[in-house]
């Protein structure tokens, strides 16, 4: 139980800095739409992020739900 609770919070730390990597759009003015740029694709590290980030949450995710299937 406790390996999982810490395993929990790594993942989490992890997610976090993983997303807030993630520059893509970054700021206020984005959220109402200032930057209208075209679509692009993402590549290399970007990419990378975007894949990790995914992963990080479903397995936090197993992870939430492994511990309150064993409390």
């Amino acid at each position: 139980m406790r390996f999982i609770n810490i395993l929990q919070i790594m993942v989490s730390i992890l997610l976090v800095v993983s997303i807030l990597m993630q520059n893509r759009g970054s700021g206020l003015s984005s959220a109402f739409g200032g930057t209208m740029g075209g679509y692009y694709t993402k590549r290399g590290f970007e990419k990378f992020l975007m894949y990790f980030s995914i992963i990080l949450s479903v397995l936090f995710i197993v992870l939430a739900i492994a511990s309150v299937l064993i409390s």
